[in-house]
């Protein structure tokens, strides 16, 4: 199992910055304002060959001033629940205040490997600043910078003295072994961090009726009912008009990112308003990048009628098309309604993204359908094609071979992905059909 490392303290310490640092890259929001992290993120540290998941936590707080300070709270005592080792970092730049007294009982109290993490001594002036933290009672202390990497390699090697037993990355693929990426996308407050935390049967993220509560992506690692992957959750995607502020614009950069990073995404929409603009848009951004997509009507408890279920299935599909054949489940969180069978699904479409058909097997099966129902003549010119086969990129691309490959019509090149996706079942899956001359 994979050791866990959280990073804790108050607000505005650098415990994003830091978990950046130490992951290699920009994951977590960084904001001069508090609160930017709300949820556990997670995130995968290698140091001299060792492996470590490391978890950012929001900042911890004794006052409620709104509904997120509790929630963010609980987050941080789950962080401290399942860590092995974790990092209590300080800012010198002010004196000990009594929060981080507050936090340190609390560490003191749990029987785990707790380091003292005096951070930003780029910016310090006074040294006996950094003493005066020693009064904190920890008997392993780190002076670093997490902004320019000062002491972080000093750091991360008494880390991985620690885990140099043999540990496993869940998170990483293991040799020869595929571990689907699965994102769930959607507009804000449509139920993703709620179906998520349905799923792991704990409140992995925070849910609230206020729309832009998850802010970061958020992976886990998932492994029940046979199912084995990784789920993303991610922000709420509005309209480019209605975001207000620059950290609710690096939450939606983020799900697109998660998006581009993922193998299917599971587009989450709401059973009452239906498909909007924006869940198309959304759509469409999966669609373009050639991601597996599963469409979930969220909320479906709140449907009284089944017959309203049939008339907005028809009515998505309309709105989706010409790409139709994609899988679409009525889902509950709270009657934990179909859930696992919409996961399942994604698991079989991540796995189909990745299959490459032999070009002898696609020949045999297309030729005679193309014999069968031949390209129409234009302008008294016959348009053949003699030969087909599957290009080998990531998604499913197949090349057809014409004598006359710019006069193809559209209602054809349609006509050749329906059959397609017939024979080899590529439901759910972006196809692309190109043409060139023979």
């Amino acid at each position: 199992m994979t050791k866990l490392v959280s990073i804790v303290g108050r607000s505005n310490v650098g415990k994003s910055t830091l978990f950046n640092r130490l992951i290699g890259y920009k994951k977590s929001i960084v904001n001069s304002k508090s609160c930017v992290t709300r949820d556990r993120n997670y995130g995968f540290c290698n140091w001299n060959g060792i492996d470590f998941c490391l978890i950012d936590t929001g900042g911890y707080t004794n006052k409620f001033n709104n509904i997120f300070d509790k929630k963010i709270c609980e987050q941080f005592f789950f962080a401290l629940e399942e860590s092995d080792l974790i990092l209590f970092l300080v800012d010198p730049s002010n004196k000990i205040l009594e929060i981080d007294y507050e936090i340190s009982k609390i560490l003191h109290k749990l029987k785990k490997t707790i380091y003292l993490v005096i951070n930003k001594i780029d910016l310090l002036k006074k040294k006996e600043n950094i003493s005066e933290f020693f009064k904190l009672g920890f008997s392993k202390k780190y002076c670093i910078s997490s902004i320019n990497g000062a002491g972080t390699g000093e750091l991360l090697d008494s880390i991985v003295e620690i885990f140099k037993i043999k540990n496993t990355d869940l998170f990483v693929k293991k040799k020869n072994q595929f571990i689907p990426k699965l994102a769930i996308v959607g507009r804000p407050n449509v139920g993703k961090s709620t179906l998520i935390n349905t799923l792991l049967n704990k409140n992995q993220n925070i849910v609230s009726n206020i729309s832009g509560t998850t802010r970061d992506s958020l992976e886990v690692f998932y492994k029940k009912f046979g199912i084995e992957c990784i789920l993303v959750d991610t922000a709420g995607i509005r309209k480019k008009k209605k975001i207000k502020e620059n950290i609710e614009f690096y939450s939606v950069m983020r799900a697109i990112k998660s998006i581009k990073n993922s193998d299917v995404c599971l587009l989450l929409i709401d059973s009452i308003s239906g498909m909007e603009s924006q869940d198309l848009n959304i759509f469409k951004i999966i669609e373009n990048n050639n991601k597996g997509i599963i469409l979930l009507i969220n909320k479906c408890d709140l449907i009284k009628n089944k017959f309203l279920e049939k008339i907005l299935k028809k009515k998505i599909k309309k709105i989706i098309a010409p790409f139709k054949d994609v899988p679409i489940f009525f889902t509950s969180s709270y009657k934990k309604k179909n859930l696992i069978k919409s996961l399942k699904t994604a698991i079989k479409i991540a796995f189909k993204l990745k299959l490459k058909i032999k070009t002898s097997l696609l020949n045999k099966i297309m030729l005679p359908i193309i014999n069968k129902y031949p390209h129409p003549l234009i302008n008294g010119k016959p348009i053949t094609i003699k030969y087909c086969s599957q290009l080998p990129t990531y998604n499913p691309q197949f090349l057809f071979f014409s004598n006359y490959p710019n006069l193809i019509k559209k209602s054809y090149k349609r006509f050749l992905e329906k059959k397609l996706r017939e024979k080899f079942n590529f439901t759910g899956i972006p196809i692309k059909i190109l043409f060139r001359l023979k």
